[in-house]
């Protein structure tokens, strides 16, 4: 895996895992 794979990955990983806080717990971003 080249560099651009594994920041890809995490960005991703990081975008999906704030959705999934926004969704189950969207008290903390009001």
């Amino acid at each position: 895996m080249t560099w651009e794979l594994i920041v890809g990955a995490i960005l991703g990983l990081a975008a999906l895992g704030y959705v999934l806080v926004a969704l189950i717990d969207p008290e903390r971003f009001s």
